[in-house]
């Protein structure tokens, strides 16, 4: 006998698509090339836009591989195999043998690539506060909390580890 649907499904249904909506907002204000500028600058540091998603992912996920960090940009793996090569040369990632893999090369932040994106975070916490001049602290803890949870959901969903 096939699930009987509720009025919480169709609820649920209806919040997804608005959810969906806000973070399509979400993506394409982060995505924009001009906001990556304005946080180089803000950080007062010199490095290329385009490298700069990169150098952050790599500080905070890695080791990780090329592969890996591509899906994770939208990009192709060619294309962010040359840039962290790029990273490399600049100083600010090293490339290691794989923890589970030998043969697999990982990027890792090195300690001046690690000072970049301390220089960053300090940028986004001045931005940051002035995004949320308005919210009380209980409404930032709730975003954050919330934010965290779906993120981990939604990782485990699309790892296929997820219900």
């Amino acid at each position: 006998m096939p699930p009987r649907k509720n009025v919480q499904d169709t609820r649920i249904s209806e919040r997804i698509r608005e959810l969906h909506l806000a973070l399509i907002s979400i993506v394409s204000v982060m995505n924009r090339p001009e906001l990556d500028e304005k946080m180089v600058r803000e950080a007062g540091i010199s490095l290329d836009r385009a490298l700069f998603p990169l150098l952050v992912i790599v500080e905070r996920l890695g080791p990780i591989g090329v592969v890996d960090l591509a899906g994770r940009v939208g990009r192709d793996h060619t294309t962010v195999s040359r840039q962290v090569a790029k990273l490399e040369s600049h100083g600010l990632v090293e490339r290691q043998a794989g923890i589970e893999d030998g043969r697999v090369r990982q990027a890792v932040v090195t300690p001046k690539g690690k000072a970049m994106t301390d220089a960053v975070d300090a940028a986004r916490d001045r931005l940051g506060r002035a995004l949320f001049i308005r919210w009380d602290q209980k409404e930032i803890d709730d975003l954050v909390r919330l934010l965290q949870k779906f993120a981990e959901d939604i990782e485990d969903q699309a790892s296929g580890t997820g219900t």
